[in-house]
């Protein structure tokens, strides 16, 4: 597999993406309430960015194995984000944002490396 380096157009593909998710999420929040906007906050923008900043410019038979790692690794990620909104939601009530945002993202942290460790070792996402 060849070397992917950063290309403007991948590079505005995650800025549009990503920063068009959160601005979306933040007038649906503002707007229909937290829950909407929340909702709209789990979007996948960054996988979406990064499986079309990784397939473009590349043939398919290397995009298809780079495509298909990054989708192992969101699978990961995304497991990861459901604990980690979960802890937030548990913490933040208690503990206040600051402190339930740094708890949760610290969840995240373990959990990834839990899981990912699991994966590897049982070769359960080949």
């Amino acid at each position: 597999m060849g070397h992917v380096g950063l290309t403007v157009s991948g590079i505005l593909i995650r800025f549009i993406l990503g920063g068009g998710a959160v601005a979306a999420s933040y007038v649906l929040a503002r707007r229909l309430g937290g829950r909407w906007g929340g909702i709209f906050a789990a979007f996948p923008a960054v996988y979406i960015a990064a499986i079309v900043a990784v397939a473009v410019g590349i043939s398919a038979k290397e995009g298809l194995p780079l495509t298909l790692q990054v989708s192992r690794g969101a699978l990961v990620g995304m497991v990861s984000n459901i604990v980690c909104a979960i802890a937030a939601y548990l913490i933040i009530r208690q503990q206040g944002w600051k402190k339930g945002l740094t708890f949760a993202l610290a969840i995240w942290v373990v959990c990834v490396a839990i899981i990912y460790s699991v994966i590897t070792k049982t070769g359960l996402i080949g």
